[in-house]
C-alpha cells in the first residue's frame, strides 16, 4: 500500500474516463479549449465595474490594476461575463475569430 511504484502521475482532463473527478486544482487543467465561443473585450465600452470578474465560475478573467482582461487558458466560454455586463462591452465571438 505504501509501495510509491504503483502510484501513476497525474494526467490531463483529456484522458480521464467519461464521470471521473479530478482531484488536483483547476489551475492544474488549462480547460479553455473546451469552448466554442470566446468572449472579447470592447475597451471602449468597458468601465471596468468588475462584474465580469465577479461573476466568473472559473476565475478566467484577471484584473491587472487598470483593467479586466481573460485568461484563455481557462476560459470555458459560458458567457456570464457578457450576460452580467451593464454596457456590453463583452461580445461572444466564435472560436479562431
Amino acid at each position: 500500500m505504501g509501495d510509491k511504484s504503483s502510484v501513476k502521475e497525474p494526467r490531463g482532463w483529456k484522458s480521464l474516463p467519461l464521470g471521473a473527478l479530478p482531484y488536483r486544482l483547476s489551475l492544474d487543467y488549462k480547460t479553455g479549449d473546451w469552448r466554442a465561443l470566446k468572449p472579447v473585450i470592447d475597451y471602449g465600452k468597458c468601465v471596468n465595474c468588475m462584474l465580469c470578474w465577479l461573476y466568473c465560475p472559473d476565475s478566467a478573467i484577471l484584473w491587472d490594476g487598470k483593467k479586466v482582461f481573460m485568461n484563455y487558458d481557462y476560459c470555458k466560454g459560458c458567457g456570464i461575463c457578457s450576460d452580467v455586463c451593464p454596457t456590453k462591452a463583452i461580445k461572444m465571438v466564435p472560436e479562431g475569430e
